[in-house]
């Protein structure tokens, strides 16, 4: 335990301090406990209480929050912890770019931001490359951000239409089974880059761009054989292709036009004996100009904070299952052998 210190922070303004503590106190309680320090509040004040470099740390931390309520960030559970894990990794001079860079406006005004220094950088990535891959698990805004990327492009007269697109694999479900005609049969694939786009435009709106076809929702089959210029090309779930529906999508790519390609190694519903045809373009496309490959993490997931902790946890069990495999095939070798 080093030296006892007392650091001080002052707030501006009182409704940033309101914003900061959150309700019932939950943000300073969190700060509290992850860094074992004590916040007490006089006036604008803020004053801690704690071990010298864990006091600074929350110093960094409180002063971030701040500096984002000021901004008319929200500060909610998800922020405050990625704010403590920044200042803990020594990059919490990143945090008020994120505040800075606005990528699209929803059709209710609220401005979409990215919330994690990998999100900033997988936002960064499609403003200036022609091809960007995002792999990430769950819940880290890979089709969110893509969706919103798209929105901004069109509303600025980039691109003409935006086409947005899935491989119909199932998971544990089957596509004949389903009632009603092929489209039917498809919408519920399609289902969350719909969400997506209803958030960005408004339902109405969305409508409208669709009838003219200028937004275009479809499974990557209707892809074949089509040349798409001036376009935003989303793949989403690109983990469900194969090698051959990978190369086919990626060959459509027209002139002034941008594809996103996204999806998580980690949830493939491919049969055992095909190649992930994301895991076969993370390799083959590495390194090649204009083609950029962001990895985002459990560091960037921004949904429930049990979220985070699953991922984790499905991470370290498959490192277990790694380690143990090889052990097992030389025992099964030994005992051929023998």
């Amino acid at each position: 335990m080093g030296k006892l210190v007392e650091r001080v922070v002052n707030a501006e303004r009182v409704e940033d301090l309101i914003a900061v503590f959150g309700s019932f106190d939950e943000n300073i309680r969190r700060i509290e406990d992850a860094l074992n320090v004590h916040v007490v509040n006089r006036g604008t004040d803020l004053r801690v209480t704690g071990d010298e470099e864990l006091a600074d740390k929350a110093i960094r931390t409180l002063e971030g929050l701040l500096a984002l309520a000021s901004k008319g960030e929200v500060i909610d559970e998800q922020r405050v912890r990625y704010l403590i894990t920044l200042v803990s990794e020594g990059n919490d001079n990143q945090v008020m770019q994120m505040a800075k860079d606005v990528v699209c406006i929803t059709a209710k005004g609220k401005p979409i931001k990215a919330k994690t220094v990998g999100q900033q950088k997988y936002m960064k990535a499609m403003q200036a490359n022609t091809v960007t891959i995002g792999v990430g698990p769950a819940g880290t805004g890979k089709t969110y951000l893509a969706v919103a990327a798209a929105v901004a492009a069109f509303r600025e007269r980039q691109v003409n239409r935006i086409i947005l697109t899935r491989p119909a694999v199932e998971a544990g479900e089957r596509l004949g089974f389903l009632p009603g005609d092929l489209q039917n049969k498809v919408d519920p694939y399609l289902r969350p880059l719909y969400d997506a786009l209803y958030d960005m435009l408004g339902a109405e709106t969305f409508q409208k761009y669709q009838e003219r076809g200028s937004i275009e929702v479809a499974p990557l089959a209707y892809m074949r054989g089509r040349t798409l210029d001036d376009s935003f090309i989303i793949l989403d779930e690109a983990q469900n292709t194969t090698r051959e529906q990978m190369k086919m999508f990626l060959t459509r790519l027209g002139f002034g036009s941008k594809v996103v390609i996204t999806g998580d190694v980690t949830q493939i519903d491919l049969p055992e004996d095909k190649v992930s045809g994301l895991k076969d373009a993370i390799r083959v496309l590495d390194g090649i100009p204009d083609i950029a490959i962001c990895r985002l993490t459990s560091a960037d997931v921004v949904r429930h904070a049990l979220v985070q902790q699953i991922i984790n946890a499905y991470e370290r069990a498959a490192q277990k299952k790694e380690v143990k495999k090889p052990a097992g095939q030389i025992r099964g070798q030994y005992q051929r052998k023998k």
